[in-house]
């Protein structure tokens, strides 16, 4: 796992003042493992707690030390049972509440139904009833990293704070992919903002799908509907030769049919080596055999979201660990200092 911090947060961090729980809210080795990590860095104790499932599947929590008075960080991973996670989530906020905590911080590196955001014909904002049910349960603070939308903190009445991820990415194209970066070509929206800090070309795959008849554009779309990219072909907007690297950018991969057509459509152009990047790497279903299969030649996520089983399938998949900036921003919630430092030198577009 590529874990080295950027320089920004690479000075010792402070000690943080007493009155700080930090509580797992899951209990697979994935969650526990992403917590650990950030307890060591904080240089604090996990918080003790159970988390378990009755046999009838209910979620029991059960908070085995005082929390009256103090900070509670509560730090939840997404797993592949996305609902039993958020009830996990729910269940300990709102024991924490009842048990008179001073206040209660989420810290959710991936935002669960992010991508259902927008109102769609006969739907619903999924992402603003989460957002709802989780300031009514007492959530008082969140920290997540790289919203799918940033117009989601709006959903909120709570503070959000949405790191982001580029600054580890960006460290680890410059330490990783270092012998291609004079002929890297980055592709996607997203990679404006990385090319012109890299100093590398930019360009853009183009592609349209035909939308399902039952999800037609009406009225009832808010805000109206762009095709999304799953069938790309080839357009004038992509060079005719692109010898060299090329790096494809997202904020998170799951379904790869579109990545997958890019990479093909890139080594028809004389790409060698092709790198997908992403925040959050849900990687769902056949993604890892179909990497694994593919022209892309590694795929590059950080670990908001467990996926120590799809690395197995596809080693392919590496890991960049953002452990780092989730502990500052707890220390500084904590000790009440500003938050803007996180900040530094991140892009509009990231």
């Amino acid at each position: 796992m590529f874990c080295v911090a950027p320089p920004e947060l690479e000075t010792k961090m402070n000690i943080t003042k007493g009155g700080l729980v930090l509580f797992s809210a899951n209990s697979n080795s994935s969650c526990m493992e992403l917590s650990k990590k950030i307890a060591e860095r904080l240089g604090v104790e996990m918080g003790k707690v159970q988390v378990y499932q009755e046999p009838n599947r209910e979620t029991r929590v059960q908070i085995q030390e005082s929390v009256r008075g103090k900070d509670v960080f509560i730090i939840q991973t997404v797993s592949k049972d996305v609902n039993t996670t958020i009830m996990e989530l729910l269940i300990m906020v709102y024991a924490c509440k009842t048990s008179c905590a001073k206040s209660i911080i989420g810290v959710i590196p991936y935002f669960p139904y992010s991508k259902q955001c927008k109102m769609r014909k006969r739907g619903s904002i999924v992402s603003k009833l989460l957002a709802s049910m989780m300031c009514k349960a007492g959530l008082t603070h969140l920290i997540t990293m790289d919203l799918h939308q940033k117009e989601i903190q709006g959903f909120f009445n709570i503070p959000v704070d949405n790191l982001r991820a580029s600054p580890f990415l960006l460290q680890y194209i410059q330490e990783e992919v270092t012998w291609f970066l004079s002929l890297c070509l980055m592709l996607s929206l997203r990679a404006q903002s990385f090319a012109e800090r890299l100093r590398l070309g930019i360009a853009v795959i183009h592609g349209e799908a035909q939308d399902a008849e039952s999800d037609l554009v009406d009225g009832r779309h808010s805000p109206p509907m762009v095709r999304s990219v799953a069938a790309i072909h080839p357009s004038l907007e992509i060079p005719s030769k692109c010898a060299g690297a090329a790096l494809l950018l997202d904020d998170i991969i799951d379904d790869v049919d579109s990545f997958l057509a890019a990479a093909e459509t890139l080594k028809e152009r004389g790409a060698y080596k092709i790198f997908v990047m992403a925040t959050h790497g849900l990687l769902s279903s056949d993604a890892p055999r179909l990497i694994e299969e593919s022209a892309i030649d590694e795929v590059v996520v950080t670990n908001t979201i467990p996926h120590e089983i799809q690395k197995l399938q596809c080693p392919k998949i590496k890991t960049v660990d953002i452990s780092m900036i989730l502990s500052e921003a707890i220390r500084r919630i904590h000790n009440g200092e500003s938050m803007s430092y996180l900040f530094r030198n991140i892009g509009l577009d990231d």
